[in-house]
């Protein structure tokens, strides 16, 4: 059966397109068995045509129940959940259609497809509403976002508004049990017809998302099937599973938000402890998280649920003795668990004005699964945990709602950045347990926030399509931008923007999400001792625009502005122009490249960093600029003649997702999975390697052919013909330099060191289109060169992030200086290794281009 909703289709890098609710729709059938595994998937998966990102978000329903026909998957012989026991994402939609059957208090959404195109589901337990009272809710709703003021005196609303309670699970696919814990606790409340569940469900909505990532739990992988972990790509939102995420927390704007994992030995309920992101507002965020997260744990401890585990405060181990504890980070972790980068969910939803708390279940795998066991366990343990979260919030949504009206007051204000301390703690309005354990020292650091961000168009722009790029992501995030309407000139700076220039004014309600994303970040080294996971993202340092911090948060506006519905529109090729041209300066320049290699027209590289098209390839030329939103500029003949011939390129690569990810976002779309054992076991039996027809080899990992050995033999006649290496690490340079084409010795960072760190171009590969900052996790450098070694890149100071200084030499005032790229060649051979971490998760996009750019080079 197909769903009435029109499906989300997931379609290139952040952009999702959405339809309005009871269009017809047309979906894929979703697969009865799918690959066991993420690489299996990754290896055949094509990217989806780009297309500007659409403003519009996810719709919700104009009226409660919303019962749709819910399309029936297929069982899978293989799936995962037939050895836990828990619910398969196949019996999902019986399930829900039943219980819709039973209940007008249920509803049910698609709000969109993962990977292998399942359907992701959610649902709302609601008392009934008629249009008009849907389209009040949904006004109200806007009201507080858009206009905090008013909301705040709004007595209407804050007497009728159904404040949301969202709960979300299995974004991990192999931590299971919160979907199951989910319907448990839907049925509850579809069925049950006590005074408190009418009151609950007249004065709220609850929202469950069930599965995030149904890939993963039908083949029991945390990633989903692209190799990505989804719990990391809320600011990249490379996977689809992301992008409906983000879609939803946009839609539903909850009040509360609570994201269910496993498996940590011991129930474990957040708000986190340090280090603090700048941008978070935690008066208005921890007071009631942390009470939250102390009734869970008295309400987990009352219900006594036999094979639970609870935890010792005097070891920070999991006992199977009651002590009354469970694990809440806040209290428990002394620093580095989860609270600083927004790539979680919860963290994310927490800069979109929701209070929030990632819940790890206790019992862990066994095997590739849980067992039925421990999953019982587990299931109960969540039942407890969202009941809890939910008479909380119900409770206390007065208070916390004026918290939400705050969050969004402050941002639409531009009021000044107020650092919480332990001195300024005491006058914080609310819940005051929480109080005496603000982490024992004033860490939150002092936050100046800049009046805006300005993303300039013209001459001071490095990349225009990077730009645009960057204000699609932007708007995709819900994030206000405008455009100039006339030239700016900013008093005191002797600055003046052009007129179009984009401008993210943070005197807007996302203020807190918008300053996380384009911040510089800081440097928290000595912080905290350790980090769980990346400690600096910033898309304007990292995306490949030149993006300007503009003023104070006090000063007035930055020009007149008009607002930004996308940043990408329709390209140009000029008429009467023989010869046209664009700067290969940014990701999408490297996809509208290749596309025209693609499509056989002769395209010239010139030494100012250009692609340039003859007169044969004007009509691929308008093709691509439509496509791409490329504007095509007047080129000589001479440039032509003077330019370098590109080729339509087959690439081999040896490494993991985030390598072939990447590629295919270059544009590079033959491509060749090889490995160091095939290509050797192939050589000696003399069958095909790989490498036949490859141009380039790109080496993301490492590539381990012994001198002496038929592969090695193999690779190095494949060089003489003019073959190239290409790729990131020591992996790659020990490959170049086992061939001869580079020389010297790599040094490898902390291997947790990572963050944005100072570079510049030192040779004439990178310089055309220089960046000032790369992304390393970890960095490799490289010294003492030898002949024929090139440095093409250098190390600055390290920015913001997480690198130790340590007496092994490998902390970042080591690096400073160092050579962080190096090229070479031999014959018609060449190599290109980059030591910056250039294809990390596919997100620093600066990296990409730079990628693609010595890609091109070293097959010229």
């Amino acid at each position: 059966m197909l769903v009435r909703t029109r499906l989300l289709a997931a379609l290139t890098g952040a952009t999702l397109a959405v339809g309005a609710l009871g269009a017809p729709a047309v979906a894929r059938t979703g697969p009865a068995d799918g690959p066991t595994d993420p690489g299996a998937f990754v290896a055949s998966y094509v990217p989806p045509e780009p297309v500007p990102s659409p403003r519009a978000g996810l719709r919700l329903p104009t009226s409660y129940p919303y019962q749709p026909d819910l399309r029936v998957y297929p069982a899978n012989a293989r799936d995962a959940t037939e050895r836990n026991g828990t619910v398969s994402h196949a019996d999902l939609a019986p399930r829900l259609t039943r219980l819709m059957d039973r209940s007008d208090r249920v509803s049910t959404q698609v709000v969109g497809q993962s990977t292998e195109g399942r359907d992701l589901y959610l649902v709302t337990v609601t008392a009934p509403e008629r249009r008009s009272e849907t389209a009040r809710q949904a006004a109200w709703r806007t009201e507080i976002r858009e206009r905090p003021d008013r909301a705040a005196r709004d007595t209407a609303l804050r007497a009728g508004y159904k404040t949301p309670i969202w709960m979300s699970a299995n974004i991990h696919g192999d931590e299971w049990e919160g979907t199951d814990a989910a319907l448990r606790v839907i049925e509850r409340l579809a069925t049950a017809d006590d005074r408190a569940t009418r009151e609950t469900l007249a004065h709220h909505r609850l929202v469950f998302s069930l599965t995030l990532n149904p890939d993963g739990r039908t083949h029991a992988t945390r990633e989903t099937s692209l190799g990505l972990d989804a719990n990391r790509d809320m600011i990249t939102l490379a996977t689809p599973e992301a992008r409906s995420y983000a879609r939803t927390v946009q839609a539903v704007q909850p009040l509360f938000a609570a994201d269910f994992h496993g498996y940590t030995d011991v129930l474990q309920v957040e708000p986190a402890g340090p280090p603090h992101g700048a941008s978070y507002e935690y008066d208005l965020l921890v007071p009631h998280a942390y009470a939250i997260a102390r009734q869970v744990e008295d309400d987990v401890v009352a219900a006594d649920i036999d094979g639970n585990t609870s935890y010792d405060p005097g070891t920070g181990d999991a006992v199977e003795e009651d002590t009354g504890f469970v694990k809440i980070p806040y209290r428990d972790t002394p620093s580095g668990w989860d609270d600083y980068p927004p790539v979680f969910t919860a963290q994310y939803a927490s800069l979109q004005g929701a209070v929030t708390s990632t819940v790890e279940l206790p019992l862990g795998r066994t095997g590739p699964t849980t067992t039925r066991a421990d999953s019982a366990v587990d299931t109960e343990v969540a039942v407890t945990t969202m009941t809890s979260m939910i008479d909380y919030v119900r409770t206390h949504s007065d208070a916390m709602l004026a918290n939400q009206v705050e969050m969004f007051r402050r941002g639409v204000a531009g009021a000044p950045k107020v650092a919480l301390t332990t001195r300024n703690i005491a006058g914080v309005p609310g819940p005051d347990e929480w109080k005496r354990l603000w982490d024992r020292a004033d860490d939150q650091e002092t936050v100046r926030l800049p009046r805006a961000y300005v993303i300039p168009v013209g001459p001071g722009q490095r990349s225009a399509s990077d730009a645009e790029d960057l204000v699609d992501t932007l708007l995709f995030h819900g994030i206000e931008v405008g455009r100039l309407a006339a030239p700016a000139h900013l008093p005191g700076t002797g600055t003046t923007y052009p007129a179009g220039s984009y401008v993210v004014d943070l005197h807007q309600p996302l203020r807190g999400l918008a300053s996380s994303l384009l911040g510089p970040g800081s440097d928290i080294s000595a912080t905290v001792p350790a980090m769980y996971d990346i400690s600096a993202w910033s898309l304007a340092a990292l995306w490949g625009a030149t993006v300007d911090r503009v003023g104070a948060t006090t000063d007035g506006p930055v020009g007149r502005t008009v607002p930004v519905l996308a940043g990408r529109g329709r390209g140009s090729v000029p008429d009467g122009q023989p010869y046209v041209g664009f700067d290969l300066a940014g990701v999408t320049d490297q996809r509208a490249l290749n596309d025209l290699l693609d499509q056989g027209v002769a395209v010239r590289l010139t030494a100012d960093g250009r692609a340039v098209v003859g007169p044969r390839g004007h009509g691929a030329a308008h093709h691509v600029a439509d496509r791409y939103g490329i504007d095509f500029a007047a080129a000589s003949r001479a440039a032509w003649a003077a330019g370098e011939p590109a080729e339509d390129l087959t690439v081999a690569y040896v490494g993991d997702q985030d390598d072939r990810l990447s590629l295919l976002a270059l544009g590079f779309d033959d491509l060749v999975a090889v490995s160091a054992r095939g290509i050797g076991t192939s050589a000696a039996a003399g069958r095909p390697t790989g490498l036949e027809g490859a141009d380039v080899l790109w080496v993301g990992s490492s590539l381990d052919l012994p001198t002496g050995s038929a592969g090695h033999a193999y690779v190095r006649s494949w060089l003489r013909d003019g073959g190239a290496i290409v790729g990131r690490g020591a992996g790659a340079f020990a490959a170049a330099e086992s061939y001869g084409l580079v020389s010297g010795t790599a040094v490898t960072g902390d291997a947790d060191g990572n963050g944005i760190i100072e570079t510049d171009a030192a040779g004439d590969v990178l310089d055309d289109h220089p960046q000032e900052q790369g992304f390393v996790y970890p960095a490799v450098w490289f010294t003492d060169l030898g002949p024929g070694t090139t440095a093409e890149l250098t190390y600055g100071s390290f920015l913001a992030g997480h690198w130790t200084s340590s007496e092994d030499g490998d902390g970042p005032e080591a690096a400073d200086g160092q050579i962080a790229a190096v090229s070479g060649k031999i014959g018609h051979a060449r190599a290109f290794v980059f030591g910056t971490s250039v294809f990390f998760r596919t997100h620093p996009r600066g990296g990409l281009s730079q990628a693609g750019t010595a890609i091109h080079w070293a097959a010229s």
